[in-house]
């Protein structure tokens, strides 16, 4: 079988977020046999793709290194790029049957080689501070809100970029963020003049992940967030992963968003591993 490694809400090769990304199955392998793949590929998604009868919609399951996520959007982008990019998919727009609903993926229409996908918008609510976040930060927030992962926002978008947060201790604060502990997002409007309107990193030990490049499901926390505060359904979004850095532009449309971005081919391999 044939495994690639595609960079994902990348400008160019080691950039934004790397996943790997199997080749579409008949059938599901056992969840244990994706799991330790997952595991032994090391990335922060491993994606497994289902062939149904129609050409244009697959069955997709993403694996962390530990568990088995309800949402990645980085890996979802990934796979699309490998359906359109390397198995040569006829079609202008996919359909992916996950574990949070159908999900959607075409070609930008503008062009220039994006891909857009169609995810659930996740509003957050204003939330207290949690208590013990500002010291595992190393920063007070000057707000948090809850969705799915915890968003704390800071002052300025050098105290984003200067963090070094406490990942053992993040790894059991949650609030009250519907995604469990361990789950959290740092965010601040951008300097001015800057090509992008808002900088966030996210930590993520509770998923098994210390510090993740660049995040869709994040980014269907933030759009919201800042859509209602800048006035504006576009903006563009820069995740300060320290030495590749990941760029998206989210568009918020009612209660979805739309996620839009580029993935890099950066390795093509093969699975010498038979599916349990």
């Amino acid at each position: 079988m044939r495994q690639w490694t595609v960079d994902a809400f990348a400008s160019r090769p080691f950039k934004g977020n790397p996943a790997c990304v199997v080749e579409p199955f008949d059938a599901w392998p056992s969840g244990a046999w994706m799991q330790a793949l997952a595991m032994e590929n090391n990335q922060a998604e491993t994606a497994y793709l289902l062939r149904t009868a129609d050409p244009a919609r697959f069955g997709l399951r993403w694996f962390t290194p530990t568990l088995e996520a309800p949402l990645c959007g980085h890996a979802t982008l990934a796979s699309a790029h490998v359906l359109f990019s390397e198995l040569g998919l006829d079609a202008d727009r996919i359909a992916f049957d996950t574990l949070s609903g159908e999900l959607t993926v075409r070609r930008d229409p503008v062009g220039d080689g994006r891909l857009e996908m169609d995810f659930p918008a996740d509003p957050p609510k204003r939330t207290p501070v949690p208590a013990g976040l500002a010291e595992a930060l190393g920063v007070a927030p000057t707000e948090v809100w809850a969705g799915a992962y915890l968003i704390a926002v800071l002052e300025s978008e050098a105290a984003v970029r200067g963090l070094k947060p406490d990942i053992v201790a993040l790894a059991g604060l949650g609030g009250e963020a519907t995604g469990g502990p361990g789950n959290i997002v740092v965010t601040a409007l951008a300097e001015p003049g800057a090509v992008y309107q808002v900088i966030s990193r996210f930590f993520a030990p509770g998923s098994g992940i210390p510090e993740d490049p660049a995040t869709g499901s994040a980014h269907c926390i933030l759009s919201p967030l800042f859509a209602d505060r800048l006035g504006r359904e576009t903006l563009a979004f820069h995740q300060a992963y320290p030495g590749r850095g990941g760029d998206l532009e989210c568009e918020r449309r009612g209660a979805r968003v739309l996620l839009r971005g580029r993935g890099v081919t950066v390795l093509d391999s093969r699975l010498r591993v038979e599916p349990a």
